[in-house]
């Protein structure tokens, strides 16, 4: 008999020790790693609708940006210092320029495939173009062009990468999608 309490004693031990090291794993992964953060407005429908809810790869584990990139920042002068969701569209060192009347975006003199994009970029801001980003910064846009606050305004302009949160990797949770009203579950997965 005292052989099976001790066997049911380590049993349980062994319960308790497996989940107190799988909770601090997952409370070390979201300190330090990974964090959450809900997209809150319009400014990159089509690709995330406001309330989904994205994963994000903490600023100092990204290792730089890349033109393409959804960054979460967040400035304690900009928007109230409420982080904001928003596509690289160029880092250091390559110049922006943006022909409204056309609604092309050019980086370096090419203008940008985008796909992504909602409609073209026709709403001026206030940031005076042709603008070469400084080094240690990013300009940002919305995927919603003409209904999204970001590195055009002259209030915001080209982004220091230290104001940068992290990069979006995954689409963990859906939000209502402003056309249907509705969670679209198909649109769970990695971001590009």
């Amino acid at each position: 008999m005292p052989e099976k309490k001790q066997t049911a004693g380590r049993g349980a031990y062994e319960w308790v020790q497996a989940l107190v090291c799988s909770v601090l794993t997952v409370v070390l992964i979201f300190t330090f790693a990974v964090r959450i953060v809900r997209v809150s407005g319009e400014s990159m429908r089509e690709t995330l609708q406001d309330q989904d809810m994205l994963v994000v790869l903490n600023n100092w584990l990204c290792g730089g940006y890349e033109p393409g990139d959804i960054v979460i920042l967040q400035r304690d002068d900009f928007y109230g210092g409420e982080p904001i969701v928003k596509r690289v569209i160029a880092t250091e060192g390559q110049t922006v320029d943006i022909d409204f009347d056309a609604g092309v975006v050019y980086v370096d003199g090419a203008a940008l495939e985008e796909p992504y994009t909602r409609e073209p970029t026709w709403t001026q801001e206030g940031t005076e173009f042709p603008l070469t980003v400084p080094e240690g910064c990013v300009f940002v846009m919305g995927d919603n062009r003409n209904d999204s606050d970001d590195s055009r305004d002259s209030a915001l302009g080209p982004v220091d990468t230290r104001c940068v949160l992290g990069r979006a990797l995954l689409l963990a949770v859906p939000g209502p999608t402003a056309d249907t009203e509705q969670r679209d579950w198909s649109r769970v997965g990695i971001l590009n």
